[in-house]
């Protein structure tokens, strides 16, 4: 069992306030209003009713006469919009490297990483870590039988939905061709003149899409359509090698010489999920568009290391390594799989950021599965019992619905393997293509706490990166109530649905680490 390392003053105080909170509060049974909905993380549950962080709280009473140290936060992810308005004044630039010289002017080993690194190269698609093993053929162990039968299950979860992915969009080209244009809307579908046979079965099958789907029926037949062609074609076939496009040999953790400095994908929407954790941690708070970051004095370390399919454990080892290298002082990463062939690369990695203060922040995973039993990598543990580092934070996701449901129906959940719990469903934040998009996932939660995490990095530097798990941790809001975890809708208390049995809290956490900080001794000045 991990046991928490630190007995602070104030967490009797901020535990009983929270406690009060949870029993004297009811949970807001009317539909978020839009403004509610797109900054519901940062709202309070006494004040709002809505479960956030406290971040709009914490701003307002503890942070409005206070000056913050600037943080950098590496994010290995997807890539990272660069250009995007409400992240353009927060990215990196690394300053000792002259732009497109091509040259290694900080010989650190990548030329021309201004602003970060790409470790996938021209690749946006990958297979899962699963076919990559099962690819090296049958040794005759179980878990090679065992592989090849998740590898079965979820093909047959895919394939029966390709023939109608296959009508839909074939129905959706001829009604473009029909209109002459490549988007059209609902009434504009129903306005359709289906004279002859084929456009009457097009639109049939459209407006049948669009009943169940709503007025974004083409945004979800997109979404649809790639995540099946790109299962069958990339993710779940054993033919594919998308490393073949980035030079390097992946079993050689010393072959670092590779990849590029483009810190986006091409693709642009390849880059969207990294684009939307960016955000989430520090779009520009109060500039009148879009959303609001956690976090001000932030710089975003764009690092990309996450394809479409499962990342490469050299990639994510090197990535860590590469952010501690340069600076990061907080490191989120949205990602995770199953399999972990070189996890003692990631391990090292994970030591390496505990030697120079470095915190991690990671996404519990969206299975809907007990972690104590059930692999889900990177791990900081490798008996599920004992951490390998104190520097490793895990973070599993609850929605704005306080109540039994409050816990997402797909967030991982884990005694002794999940931390804490933040907001993770419909989130607001920066997606590619100057815009702005709601996403979910305990990939949204992780940069929540990396933002709670940059905050206190940013206003008490001086302590140190296991400090600042264990105030997340102990600072949050507990529920004394019994919750549904998992896909199966588990009856567990709260308390026992991760380490710390609490949902992150930034105002609790900011005062917490206030006191713990007068304790502390100040950093030197060099």
């Amino acid at each position: 069992m991990r046991v928490l390392a630190y007995s602070f003053v104030l967490l009797t105080t901020l535990s009983m306030t929270a406690q009060q909170a949870t029993q004297t509060k009811t949970y807001k049974k009317n539909a978020l209003t839009e403004q509610q909905q797109q900054r519901w993380s940062h709202l309070d549950l006494e004040k709002d009713s809505i479960p956030g962080m406290s971040v709009d709280k914490a701003y307002a009473e503890l942070l409005k006469k206070k000056k913050g140290k600037k943080v950098i936060v590496g994010v290995i992810d997807s890539g990272v919009d660069i250009n995007h308005p409400d992240l353009k004044a927060v990215i990196w630039t690394n300053k000792k490297e002259i732009a497109n010289n091509g040259k290694d002017d900080d010989k650190n080993g990548y030329t021309d990483d201004v602003h970060g690194w790409n470790f996938l190269g021209n690749s946006n698609n990958e297979t899962l870590e699963l076919v990559r093993y099962l690819r090296k053929g049958d040794d005759g162990s179980e878990m090679y039988k065992k592989a090849q039968k998740e590898y079965e299950a979820e093909y047959q979860k895919v394939f029966p939905y390709k023939e109608t992915v296959d009508l839909l969009v074939e129905a959706d080209k001829t009604i473009r061709e029909y209109l002459k244009k490549e988007n059209y809307t609902l009434e504009e579908l129903k306005n359709v003149a289906s004279v002859k046979y084929d456009l009457y079965k097009s639109k049939k099958i459209m407006l049948a899409y669009a009943e169940d789907t709503g007025a974004n029926f083409r945004e979800e037949l997109e979404e649809f359509k790639d995540y099946v062609y790109d299962k069958l074609s990339y993710n779940l076939n054993k033919e594919f090698d998308g490393r073949k496009q980035v030079g390097d040999n992946p079993e050689d953790l010393k072959d670092k010489k590779y990849g590029n400095n483009i810190v986006y994908s091409k693709e642009r929407k390849d880059s969207s999920h990294g684009t939307h954790v960016a955000g989430i941690i520090a779009q520009k708070r109060n500039n009148g568009i879009g959303g609001d970051g956690v976090a001000e004095n932030v710089e975003i370390m764009p690092i990309r290391a996450v394809p479409n399919g499962d990342e490469y454990d050299k990639d994510i080892a090197l990535a860590i390594r590469y952010a501690v290298d340069n600076g990061a002082k907080v490191i989120n990463g949205s990602f995770g799989k199953d399999y972990s062939p070189h996890k003692e690369w990631v391990w090292d990695a994970m030591k390496y950021a505990e030697s120079k203060d470095v915190l991690i922040v990671l996404a519990a995973g969206n299975d809907g599965k007990d972690v104590d039993f059930e692999p889900n990598y990177p791990e900081d543990t490798a008996d599920k019992k004992n951490e390998l580092v104190s520097n490793v934070i895990k973070v599993g996701a609850i929605n704005y619905n306080y109540g039994e449901n409050i816990v997402a129906d797909f967030s991982n959940f884990g005694s002794d393997n999940v931390d804490v719990f933040a907001p993770g469903v419909k989130v607001y934040a920066t997606v590619p293509g100057n815009s702005f998009k709601y996403q979910q996932g305990t990939s949204m939660a992780s940069p929540n706490v990396a933002g709670v995490a940059a905050l206190i990095r940013s206003y008490y530097p001086n302590l140190k990166a296991n400090q600042v798990k264990q105030i997340i941790m102990q600072s949050g809001m507990p529920l004394d109530f019994e919750v549904n975890v998992g896909e199966n809708k588990e009856k567990r208390a709260f308390s026992k649905a991760s380490v710390s049995g609490k949902i992150v809290n930034a105002y609790n956490a900011l005062k917490m680490a206030e006191e713990l900080s007068k304790e502390t001794p100040k950093e030197p000045k060099l």
